[in-house]
């Protein structure tokens, strides 16, 4: 007979005054819990893995399925592991913890592999490798909740709870950068010594190869008595330090004056420099894998036309430019093609890449990018997909995609209209573990015409 385990994180949570049940778990869902059936009715069960029978305490339910947690595993998967962070199960931030790294990633390329062909009715003539990297202290981008709680008199640092809006108590972040991971209650007694610690609900983190740079959001004007005391922490710690009294626009340097961020592409010889409160792909080592993929996928040569949609700062475009390509790079937010057309001169590229601002939730007919003739484009489309560009893209032909995504479900639908209607084939497709133990699904995708 198997031994028994209590999960104390789930008793320690209230549930709802109702009966608990067992079953056993069939499958895996995207978010993580487990997925049984009681009387045919579908139960999603947080903490569960596939194979493992478990009691579990109803929170609630819908027509078609209905919520649990687990209170004790009757039977124990072989791929269960035990949660490295202490928070897990109370934090939100991640949902995966208790599943091996890579039963992780298997779950995600099936889940990729299930949206394509329930939403988009197509299937990969290939399925490619996962891109798997470091599991802990990945994350070099990630903004933290801050609250000051009089009822405790001090200062909570971290991510909202799992089920809640609350903010979690947490001592550390085992999948951020151990710089800043493991410096919780050093900010959190900062944040307690300054005046407006009711009013800085914010902190975001943004790291590059050299420097890390810490963004206080404030709701209120800042003492020069707080603004030394961040400038003190900025000099003992090493952290580059930044205000932000609204939005994005308004973050200001302040110590040191200035606070050059970027990231090195080796396999390119190339740099893409950054603002705090830009995008960039949170897992280095997983995005230094992506670029030289995609890039293989499209089979660049010198000389090809390539456009890129949603370029940002230049993490596709610079590459295919030192590959010989010459690119065209069109981005809807106008500060950072500024940025991008910068960081090309810098890496001696500006010749060979046409940057353009547009909207590409609504392109404009008319512009000189959409008349042009190209072999092979590039997409890296924020959450909601490349819905609205695909008409035009079904006019340039090009004779090569590749789609780089951020949700299994938009790629799928785009990747229907792709094969289904514009005449494309889905020749490879596969996740990249951007984002481990987590839900998150990022994948890529290769169409040829």
């Amino acid at each position: 007979m198997s031994r028994r385990r209590r999960n104390p994180r789930a008793e320690r949570r209230p549930l709802i005054s109702r009966p608990p049940i067992e079953l056993d778990i069939d499958a895996l869902a995207l978010d993580g819990r487990g997925v049984g059936h009681l009387d045919g009715k579908a139960v999603f069960v947080h903490g569960a893995l596939p194979g493992e029978r478990v009691r579990a305490a109803l929170l609630g339910g819908r027509r078609r399925y209905d919520e649990a947690e687990t209170i004790e595993i009757l039977r124990a998967s072989p791929r269960r592991v035990t949660p490295h962070c202490a928070h897990y199960g109370l934090c939100g931030g991640c949902s995966m913890q208790h599943l091996d790294a890579e039963m992780q990633v298997e779950a995600k390329q099936q889940a990729l592999l299930d949206s394509l062909r329930r939403i988009g009715g197509v299937v990969p003539e290939k399925v490619l490798a996962p891109l798997a990297g470091p599991v802990w202290g990945y994350r070099r981008k990630a903004r933290l909740g801050v609250r000051y709680v009089p009822q405790k008199g001090r200062v909570l640092i971290g991510f909202r709870e799992r089920q809640g809006r609350v903010l979690a108590d947490l001592a550390g972040c085992e999948v951020l950068l151990p710089a800043v991971g493991r410096r919780f209650a050093a900010l959190a007694g900062l944040i307690e010594r300054l005046s407006v610690r009711d009013a800085l609900p914010q902190i975001e983190v943004v790291a590059g190869d050299e420097a890390i740079c810490l963004v206080f959001r404030h709701l209120k004007p800042l003492s020069e008595s707080d603004r030394e005391c961040l400038r003190h922490f900025a000099r003992e710690s090493g952290f580059g330090v930044a205000l932000q009294p609204g939005g994005s626009d308004t973050i200001t340097p302040l110590w040191p004056e200035s606070q050059p961020l970027s990231y090195a592409q080796p396999d390119f010889g190339t740099h893409v420099a950054f603002h705090p409160g830009d995008f960039i792909q949170v897992n280095a080592e997983i995005n230094r894998r992506m670029v030289p993929l995609a890039l293989d996928l499209l089979e660049i040569t010198p000389g090809d036309r390539v456009l890129e949609l949603f370029s940002g700062l230049g993490n596709f475009s610079l590459p295919l430019a030192r590959r010989g390509a010459r690119v065209t790079a069109v981005e809807g937010d106008e500060a950072m093609v500024a940025r991008a057309a910068a960081n090309a001169v810098a890496n001696g590229l500006g010749d060979s890449i046409i940057h353009a601002v547009a909207n590409l939730m609504a392109p404009p007919e008319g512009a000189t990018w959409l008349r042009a003739d190209y072999d092979k484009l590039l997409l890296d489309p924020p959450r909601a997909g490349a819905r609205e560009i695909l008409p035009y893209i079904g006019r340039l032909r090009p004779r090569r995609i590749v789609y780089v995504s951020c949700d299994p479900a938009t790629l799928a639908r785009d990747a229907g209209e792709l094969v289904h209607g514009q005449g494309y084939r889905l020749t490879a497709a596969g996740v990249m573990d951007m984002f481990p133990h987590t839900a998150h699904v990022e994948s890529m995708a290769l169409f040829v015409r």
